[in-house]
């Protein structure tokens, strides 16, 4: 076989990875735009657009042994023996995918922000805090002590949570400067 027996599945390619650019293009203006609005911070914004790209190289990596003749019965076989294997492996690190899934709901539905003094009411372990940072697995907490406390962010979806004050840097860090 020749490459100019697959010239036609690259030219298919070429339009759905053309498109799937646009596609990225445009969601990620939204993203931008949506978060500015919001007051979220940049770090925020570059990890929900990473997860925009990941989720458009796996919709490419569906679509594309199509644009080869692969017949879809070939493709079912295949993609359930590598899910089965993912699934195994993923529900051995349920508590990763349930932070990651945890920080996607909190960037669009997330009361609080970077900054923000807030009371979590856990039993076992109750917190008062500002909030420094909130990353894809963790929100990062400095307590009156000075201490940096990691908090998972699938803690922060089930747990009670007070704003005490909005944007209290100021009050315990004087303008914020010291802040690494």
């Amino acid at each position: 076989m020749s490459i100019l027996n697959f010239q036609e599945g690259f030219i298919y390619t070429g339009f759905l990875l053309l498109f799937l650019l646009i596609i990225r293009f445009f969601v990620n203006k939204v993203i931008s735009k949506v978060s500015r609005k919001k007051g979220i911070n940049i770090a925020r914004i570059h990890l929900m657009q990473r997860y925009v790209s990941v989720a458009l190289v796996i919709i490419a990596l569906l679509f594309i042994p199509f644009n080869f003749g692969a017949k879809v019965k070939d493709l079912i076989l295949l993609f359930s023996s590598v899910f089965a294997v993912i699934g195994i492996g993923l529900f051995a690190i349920w508590s990763i995918l349930s932070n990651i899934t945890s920080g996607i709901i909190m960037f669009f539905s997330f009361p609080y922000k970077v900054g923000d003094k807030i009371q979590i009411h856990d039993h076992d372990f109750p917190l008062e805090g500002i909030i420094e940072d909130i990353r894809a697995f963790q929100l990062h907490l400095r307590v009156a002590n000075g201490d940096l406390v990691t908090y998972p962010n699938n803690l922060m979806l089930q747990k009670p949570v007070t704003l005490i004050k909005k944007d209290a840097i100021a009050e315990y860090f004087g303008d914020g400067t010291d802040l690494v």
